[in-house]
């Protein structure tokens, strides 16, 4: 009796630990692996990085049906580990960017960059913006009914002004408000003053990522145009892509960032820039310009993040000349659950051609294409200051997603 007693004991403390086990490992993958997939209808999903993981929905193992929109990622095909969202979508023929773009944006109103003081005639000092409960990084939209296109236009305004009150309206990340000003008269200019900087364009130097050879749109970057005095994304008024010749690639190094220099071909253009958003910058390219990077550029089917795997691939990008070339580079790290849309992958440049022309990645490099078994995976986004060897690359399944918004 006693032996049984000891053996049962012995069997529910076996049970309890692989039930242990079983949860710590489903948490494990849980945390690792995506939230969403996107798959082509009927096509065999598999999470390139897990092999022991797969797709499990409705008769099937790894086949999904038509109208599928939830699943369950299992390890070994028995161990439930996550439920995840299906998306099924066709993965589109891409034509590979590479080469560098300059880019020209006017803004959607105008950004306040900075506020100060104005001195009184009456001897003190005073912020009308401040007053009227504007912060930097604000967007000014309008000015007494009048859509704002240019700083220029902003300070007619206040100028003519002759101090009388002006409606402003104002956005401030996803809201919007309406407020007076009453401008200033300032004793040292002679002039009516805001008390505020603003700017409304912004000029750079990109590489494109993809051009869709459907539609003749192109992504560009991996992340969004950022105010260098605020951080706040650029709103887009209106912009162009503009041919830049590259005349040198400034090395980076260790605690100092390198850049691609160039400057903006006169009287040409690629075509139009309409989105600036959080996965990058996106256009339409004009029809000659389209026709003449088809002829002679190559095209990559899109890779979605399941296919991606850490070890070898190569970016596209141009660092010399006018034409892009491929270098070696290794995927380090894969992060699926990433908040920051636009650090998906670690990479770092292994090809010393690369490295012995640039450092490594350097500004302007943002947007260069990533190649990994014959599709366009990703695109490079930020360096590592400490590193330039190594740096963030976003997935190309997020770019596309927001190719046509």
């Amino acid at each position: 009796m006693r032996i049984r007693k000891i053996m049962s004991k012995a069997a529910a403390s076996l049970l309890f630990a692989a039930l242990a086990g079983l949860f710590t490992t489903a948490h494990y993958y849980s945390q690792r692996l995506p939230d969403v997939l996107t798959a082509e209808v009927n096509a065999e999903v598999h999470i390139a990085e897990y092999p022991e993981i797969s797709l499990c929905s409705g008769d099937t193992d790894e086949i999904f049906p038509m109208d599928a929109d939830r699943a369950t990622l299992s390890l070994f095909g028995a161990i439930p580990v996550k439920n995840v969202q299906l998306k099924q979508a066709e993965a589109p023929t891409l034509i590979v960017g590479g080469r560098p773009f300059g880019i020209k944006l006017l803004m959607e109103g105008v950004m306040v960059t900075g506020l100060g003081d104005v001195e009184a005639d009456s001897g003190t000092s005073v912020c009308p913006a401040a007053e009227a409960g504007i912060e930097t990084g604000d967007i000014v939209r309008s000015a007494n009914g009048t859509v704002l296109t240019s700083n220029l236009q902003l300070q007619a305004l206040i100028t003519k002004s002759g101090g009388s009150p002006i409606r402003l309206s104002v956005q401030r990340d996803d809201s919007s408000f309406e407020t007076v000003m009453k401008p200033v008269f300032s004793e040292q200019s002679g002039q009516w003053k805001g008390g505020m900087w603003v700017r409304d364009s912004i000029a750079g130097i990109g590489t494109m990522t993809f051009i869709d050879k459907e539609t003749g749109r192109f992504a560009g970057l991996g992340h969004p145009i950022c105010d260098s005095d605020t951080g706040g994304i650029v709103p887009l008024h209106s912009g162009e892509a503009v041919p830049i010749d590259i005349t040198d690639a400034k090395r980076g190094e260790k605690g100092i960032p390198g850049e691609l220099r160039g400057r903006f071909a006169a009287g040409s253009s690629f075509g139009t820039l309409d989105s600036n958003s959080g996965c990058g910058i996106f256009g339409a390219l004009n029809e000659e310009s389209f026709a003449e990077i088809s002829a002679e550029s190559r095209e990559f089917k899109l890779g979605y993040r399941q296919d991606i795997t850490t070890g070898e691939a190569e970016v596209w990008t141009t660092v010399n000349g006018d034409k892009p070339q491929n270098y070696a580079i290794n995927i380090e790290k894969i992060d699926y659950t990433s908040e920051d849309s636009t650090r998906n992958m670690m990479i770092r440049i292994t090809d010393e051609r690369l490295i012995e022309a640039s450092g490594g990645i350097i500004q302007g490099m943002s947007g260069s294409p990533i190649i990994q078994n014959n599709k366009i995976i990703g695109a490079v986004t930020h360096v590592f200051v400490a590193d330039p060897t190594c740096g963030y690359a976003i997935f190309a399944e997020n770019m596309a997603d927001c190719i046509n918004k």
